[in-house]
């Protein structure tokens, strides 16, 4: 009973507690324009700042995974520092950047603050106790660590309409003041996480000559085309993903639904979190993990081709066939966007064990960092050239060729699963 009650006290609810903090990251797109609006910047040059702190988190998880192998707590202490001192950072830059309109300072300030530092609590964060999770649930790996990244997915749908309440109700300061109070709230919580993450008392570190040799050698432990296909198609899952979730309110507008937006959104939400928890439950009772993986190249390369097929963007508004078909889009693909992400450590410590998966772990979830910043532009870049804005602030035909890209980089994906990544067996 005393382990069973450890499990949860020890990894589980301290998991929750660092994921359902960070994961409040994705609420960028409720806040973005008012920053923009604020300091006096178009929201473009605001944007960037999602983009660093989603590198940022790439990085900063594959430089800083062997601290966190070595020391989960001060691993998840500098998480909570630099998150919520990132917090506060950007809400200073965005107080000064309403008293000095149009300042460049405030602009890399907020940069900064959001992108870097933030960005290093948020891969800090993300990386320590996932581990953990593994170690306590040994038998039932997918679904303890997909329990703690649903609430890195499930952060937005909580969180987003407290912002918007807080936007609304804080008045004409309330943007700054909003980063203050959530940075209060998210200290605590992460505070309280730092304190109970724990790994299991009988837990041995494996002893290795130095830390790069340890990492190598177990990546060697298999022929290097496997971890490649595994970061490759890690990689363009999450660039597929950012493509679509990227432009997912003009795309629901596209269809007509622009006064649903905000439920669509919380529905998608709700689809990520739930990606991340049921397909990593499920890949538990699996002989190879990487089935998940093909089924989720499959099923997106199957509603992505229907809504190709039938122009379900341009085509959909006053049609609810082709309505639900761009839906069912929207949905399956955060579903395997959040997946995607859950099944990555489990798959990676069937392939190569325990004893270095934070660090392989960190290192692999760089593919995030460049997936950040090519997923997104690569879908601006494509509306940007294909078709023209409409009436009504929109680009349907644009929308529509973004999924030639992603259907495309969908079916590389699944070849690189079912040819590089080789099956098998779980290991302890």
């Amino acid at each position: 009973m005393k382990n069973i009650q450890n499990k949860w006290v020890r990894a589980a609810i301290p998991a929750l507690l660092l994921h359902c903090s960070i994961g409040t990251v994705y609420c960028w797109s409720i806040f973005s324009q008012e920053i923009a609006n604020y300091i006096g910047f178009s929201k473009s040059a605001v944007e960037w700042a999602f983009s660093f702190a989603i590198f940022f988190l790439g990085m900063s998880a594959a430089f800083m995974g062997n601290l966190v192998e070595r020391n989960i707590h001060k691993s998840s202490l500098i998480a909570t520092i630099c998150f919520t001192l990132g917090m506060v950072g950007t809400g200073f830059f965005i107080f000064y950047g309403g008293q000095h309109q149009h300042s460049i300072l405030a602009l890399v300030g907020i940069y900064v603050s959001y992108g870097f530092v933030m960005g290093i609590g948020l891969g800090t964060g993300y990386l320590s106790p996932v581990k953990t999770l593994m170690l306590w649930f040994k038998d039932k790996k997918g679904l303890a660590t997909g329990l703690a990244v649903a609430g890195f997915g499930a952060a937005k749908a909580i969180a987003s309409p407290i912002m918007q309440g807080m936007l609304d109700n804080l008045g004409p300061t309330g943007i700054y003041k909003m980063f203050y109070i959530l940075a209060a709230v998210y200290f605590v919580m992460m505070f309280l996480g730092h304190l109970l993450l724990a790994k299991p008392a009988d837990w041995v570190e494996p002893q290795t000559k130095s830390k790069d040799e340890g990492i190598i050698a177990t990546l060697k432990t298999k022929p290097i085309a496997n971890y490649i296909g595994i970061w490759l198609m890690f990689y363009i899952n999450i660039t597929c993903g950012l493509a679509l979730i990227s432009q997912e309110k003009a795309i629901v507008k596209c269809i007509g639904l622009a006064g649903s937006v905000g439920i669509i959104s919380t529905i998608s939400a709700i689809f990520n979190a739930g990606g991340r928890l049921g397909f990593s439950a499920w890949a538990d009772k699996l002989r190879d993990r990487n089935t998940i993986y093909k089924l989720i190249f499959i099923l997106s390369i199957m509603f992505t081709g229907i809504v190709i097929g039938t122009r379900g963007i341009q085509n959909g508004k006053g049609s609810i066939i082709l309505i639900i078909f761009v839906l069912a889009l929207i949905f399956m693909v955060n579903a395997g966007y959040g997946g995607g992400f859950s099944n990555v450590p489990t798959l990676l410590s069937d392939h190569y064990g325990m004893g270095n998966i934070s660090a392989i772990h960190g290192i692999t979830l760089s593919a995030w960092a460049f997936a950040g910043l090519s997923g997104n532009q690569m879908a601006t870049w494509i509306v940007n050239h294909f078709g023209e804005i409409d009436a009504n602030g929109v680009n349907p035909v644009g929308y529509q060729a973004v999924l030639y890209a992603t259907v495309a980089l969908y079916a590389v994906a699944l070849v690189l699963s079912l040819v590089c990544v080789k099956k098998t067996d779980k290991k302890a």
